[in-house]
This record gives C-alpha cells, sequence and structure tokens, in this order.
C-alpha cells in the first residue's frame, strides 16, 4: 500500500506544510538496486582509542568505496566506520566525539555510520563501561542524525570475519536497519567465490513463501545465486507454484503443523539443504480476556513449534548440511510486547529464546542460528490495519516511514551467506529502529 504522506513529504508544499507544522520529514530511502548496488560518495575510516583493528583497512578496501581519512573540502561522504575497539576508558570516549562530531552532519541522505568496538572484558570493568556506553550512543545517534541515514555497532575481534556484516551494512540492502547491535565472534569464515552471487551452489528452504515477505526472502536468495525450494500450505498452491516459476525455483505444498512435515521436506531435499529459512507465521489477535484457546494453539504451533519440531528433524536426520545457515522470523512484538497479541509475542520471543540456546551448540558444526525480528513492513496484512493505527506504525521509528519485504529479505540473505560464519546467536531488528522496545 503506497505511503502518500512519505511521498507529499518530498514534495515542496509538503516540505514547507510538514516542516512549519512540525511533523516528520522522512527521507524517501534507497534500496539495492543493480543499477546503483552501492552506496554513492566516499567512505570515512576513522580510529579512536588505542590499536586499531588489524587488518580492518583491507576489508573496508574491498567494499568497492573509495576509503579516506578525511573528507575533501565540501566533500559529502557517503558512510562512516569509526573503529573504537581500542576504547578501555572513559576518557577513551572523548575521542568517539571527536572522530564523528565534525563529519556526522556532512553525511549525504542515507549515509551509514559503523562503530566497531570490542567484546565486553570479564576482568576490566573500566573497558566494559567504556565499551557499553557505545551502545547508548550508536542507538541515540541513530535516532536524531535523520534524512534516511542509519548507525549501527559491531562488536568484533576481527575484521575479517566481519567483513560480510560491514559489506551489508555499507550498503543499500541494510536500509531499514539501523540502531542495531551486532555480535561477531572470531571465527573465520570461508568468503565466498563471489560477493555478487555468495550463495552460488547453495540450496534454500523459505517457508510460508508463496508471497509477502517469503516471496521476497526466496527472491533475494535466487539473486544471489542459491537455488530455492518454496513450502506454503496447500491452500496457496496456485500462489506458490506461480513465485516457485518465477524464480526457477521449486514449489512444496505443505503444511508445515503436519506430524511429518519434516519427513516430507527431507524427501524433496534428497540431496541436503544449506539453507533454512522459518517464515512461516499468522496472526490470531484477541486481548487475552476474549481469546479462546484454538486462537492461542494455532498460533504459537505455526510460529513457534512447528520451528522448533523441523529444526530438531532436520539436523538429526543431516538434511541441513555442516556449514549451512538457519534464520528465524521473530518480531519486534516479541521483544517490546503489543496489546491484543500475547499470543504472537510468546511464539516470536520463543524463536529468539531458541537461537540464543541452540546457535552455541550449533557453532560446533559450522552451522548457525540467527533471527531477524521486523518492526512495520508493508505488506496486505498491515494495509488492512486501521488507518491512524497504522500511520502510527509507519512514523514510530527513526526513519519515520514503513518498511518493505525485500528489507527482512536482504537482512536474511546476509545472514545466509557462507561470509557470515561469525555472525551467530544474533537477533537482528528490521525495523527502522522502532522507538517500541529496546
Amino acid at each position: 500500500m503506497a505511503d502518500r504522506y512519505l511521498h507529499f513529504t518530498g514534495t515542496a508544499p509538503g516540505r514547507f506544510l510538514t516542516g512549519r507544522l512540525g511533523l516528520p520529514q522522512p527521507a524517501e530511502l534507497r534500496r539495492w538496486s543493480a543499477e546503483h548496488p552501492r552506496l554513492e560518495g566516499s567512505l570515512l575510516h576513522r580510529t579512536a582509542g588505542g590499536t586499531p583493528l588489524a587488518g580492518l583497512a583491507g576489508v573496508l578496501a574491498r567494499t568497492g568505496l573509495t576509503v579516506t581519512g578525511d573528507p575533501a573540502a565540501g566533500e559529502r561522504p557517503a558512510g562512516v566506520v569509526l573503529d573504537a575497539t581500542g576504547v578501555t576508558t572513559v576518557a577513551g570516549l572523548a575521542e568517539v566525539h571527536g572522530a564523528l562530531h565534525p563529519v556526522v552532519r556532512s553525511l549525504t541522505p542515507g549515509g551509514r555510520v559503523v562503530v566497531l568496538g570490542a567484546p565486553l572484558s570479564r576482568d576490566d570493568h573500566h573497558q566494559a563501561a567504556a565499551q557499553q556506553a557505545l551502545e547508548g550512543f550508536v542507538r541515540s545517534l541513530g535516532k536524531e542524525i535523520g534524512r534516511g541515514r542509519t548507525a549501527q555497532l559491531v562488536r568484533t575481534v576481527s575484521a575479517t570475519a566481519a567483513e560480510s556484516t560491514l559489506r551489508f551494512l555499507l550498503s543499500p540492502r541494510s536500509a531499514y536497519v539501523s540502531g542495531q547491535v551486532i555480535e561477531v565472534t572470531d571465527t573465520e569464515p570461508a568468503a565466498p567465490e563471489s560477493w555478487d552471487l555468495p550463495l552460488a551452489g547453495r540450496t534454500a528452504l523459505v517457508t510460508g513463501s508463496a508471497r509477502g515477505i517469503g516471496a521476497s526472502v526466496a527472491a533475494t536468495l535466487t539473486r544471489d545465486g542459491a537455488k530455492v525450494v518454496c513450502l506454503d500450505v496447500p491452500q496457496s498452491r496456485a500462489e506458490l507454484a506461480r513465485t516457485a516459476e518465477s524464480l526457477g525455483g521449486t514449489a512444496l505444498p505443505l503444511d508445515i503443523t503436519a506430524p511429518d512435515a519434516a519427513d516430507r521436506i527431507a524427501a524433496a531435499l534428497p540431496d541436503g539443504l544449506d539453507i533454512l529459512v522459518h517464515n512461516a507465521g499468522i496472526t490470531r489477535d484477541r486481548r487475552l480476556a476474549n481469546m479462546a484457546a484454538d486462537r492461542w494453539a494455532s498460533v504459537l504451533d505455526v510460529n513457534l513449534d512447528s520451528v522448533l519440531r523441523t529444526t530438531d528433524a532436520l539436523l538429526e536426520s543431516g538434511t541441513l548440511r555442516p556449514g549451512g545457515r538457519i534464520v528465524a522470523t521473530a518480531s519486534i512484538a516479541g521483544i517490546a510486547g503489543n496489546t491484543g497479541q500475547t499470543n504472537y509475542a510468546a511464539s516470536k520471543a520463543g524463536i529468539i529464546g531458541l537461537v540464543r540456546t541452540l546457535a552455541p551448540r550449533l557453532a560446533e558444526r559450522g552451522i548457525t542460528l540467527n533471527a531477524v525480528a521486523p518492526g512495520f513492513i508493508e505488506t496486505k496484512m498491515t494495509a488492512a490495519v486501521p488507518l491512524l493505527i497504522r500511520e502510527a506504525g509507519r512514523r514510530m521509528n527513526s526513519l519515520g516511514q514503513g518498511g518493505l519485504p525485500v528489507d527482512v529479505a536482504e537482512t536474511t540473505a546476509w545472514l545466509a551467506s557462507p561470509g557470515s560464519g561469525g555472525v551467530n546467536g544474533q537477533v537482528v531488528r528490521v525495523c527502522g529502529q522502532s522507538l517500541l522496545g529496546a
């Protein structure tokens, strides 16, 4: 559904009127396209604190952006990467201010700020305090820089392990991701043969992919080189077949809650699976006092229990190969809660629990498990939301607008990349830095 307010504020009368009334003035986001695959402008690389992160300069050079230490006179950089991994004291935080204060206002619309931090030390509480301070700094910066700009914090001890993450955050693919804290382990990933086709030779299964976010995920994984199997309920057989055919993929009509669902998936994938995307989900909203037991049970069964059962079975059977990727779908409702959605929020919070607990155990097999947590995404479901609630959902984030299914898809594709082996057990919000929750 078209966001008429967003388009209106992009016109001269719209800018004048909303400016006079003090209303939000969201900037139209520039997402990835084959014609514009990169940010347009230079990338500033600055350091705060002590020893810089080894190898970072080389990683940034491989992004395809022109890397510089200082902008030329009148230049508007497209992004800033601040290496703050060496900040260990409160005094060192002054260097963070000193590095970003002079340049943050000059960033191009849609520009990126990525701060690199270090894991919190268990032995040095001064270092831990200074590094934790970066989180509050970045989240606040993301809420104030405006004009479609974003800010993120990446905690890592290895530049090469963070390369896939930096490429994602410093590209148009991350347009609706802001205010996130992403931890990258020192696991050295196997870099893809081609960063343009990072999923070449890999097989992906996307549940709930007949339409909406799932169809967009399937399309994006296909763009990145994967062979995709599209799964959805038999009632959506015709639409599922059209989606799969358009992508050169395979349609698998199947109720994911069926007792034999995992067995049928394994039978359809005799050569195994590299990427498992749990996207299928439903809502049955009612306040708890008015919620019948069947509404509760159906949401928990589709959104959580089927994910647990299917994941366990595909891991046990070996269908999901070593080095595989699992991406589940949580929600900001599972983080912050939502009126009328006790069932839905419980199911999505359960996904977060699954990710945080199972991911470390899967690391021994080179498998990662992460989750995306969408906020207000423009779909048929949100188009049916009453007007005032819909407008509130769109505006209550740092970017002042709803996201698109492709925003969730791009984040999923990054997490599914073989180069993202250091990203494990993370829950990444795709919400434009929603003002709800953390």
